[in-house]
């Protein structure tokens, strides 16, 4: 059996101490759900907490880009499906995609970076074969599969004018 896709392992509940002065779920809040569903994945790839304590190595997250797309409520269930997008031999680029249970809605995305790194040295260092296999094959699975809209996106103001701070208190 190859690895699922998407890999959707990771649900949760919109907690009461989660919202904000807003009436909504707090943006810090759904990073705690992805960084939940980034755990998920890890260990589904052989590469989660007892890999690092087994190797002495881990992942850290060097690059994050988060877009929320719809509120959500205390009581709300959500689930998290993942793509691995890319990867080489030290490297590991995905995306989370939380989707509202009651209405299949897209609640937020979170595209990732993810370096291997030596515990001890504190370095970048090659996966061992073992977890370049598991990533290979979850690359393959994931390959050709639909992006979200926010996949790649960079944070840009449709400008048509340069803004000077003038302009931002006359407008």
């Amino acid at each position: 059996m190859g690895f699922p896709t998407p890999f959707a392992k990771h649900e949760a509940v919109v907690l009461p101490e989660w919202i904000d002065r807003n009436g909504h779920m707090n943006l810090a809040y759904y990073v705690v759900i992805f960084d939940h569903a980034t755990d998920a994945l890890f260990d589904a790839l052989g590469i989660g907490e007892a890999y690092s304590e087994a190797t002495k190595a881990s992942l850290f997250a060097v690059e994050a880009h988060t877009v929320y797309l719809q509120e959500l409520r205390e009581g709300e269930r959500v689930r998290v499906r993942t793509l691995v997008l890319g990867a080489d031999e030290k490297r590991l680029h995905f995306l989370h995609e939380m989707v509202r249970f009651s209405d299949n809605a897209l609640a937020a995305t979170q595209e990732l970076l993810a370096l291997h790194v030596d515990l001890q040295t504190r370095r970048v260092r090659a996966f061992p074969p073992r977890a370049a296999h598991a990533i290979a094959a979850a690359l393959a699975a994931h390959r050709g599969q639909a992006r979200p809209g926010s996949f790649g996106r960079a944070i840009a103001l449709p400008v048509k004018q340069p803004v000077t701070s003038a302009s931002l208190l006359t407008d």
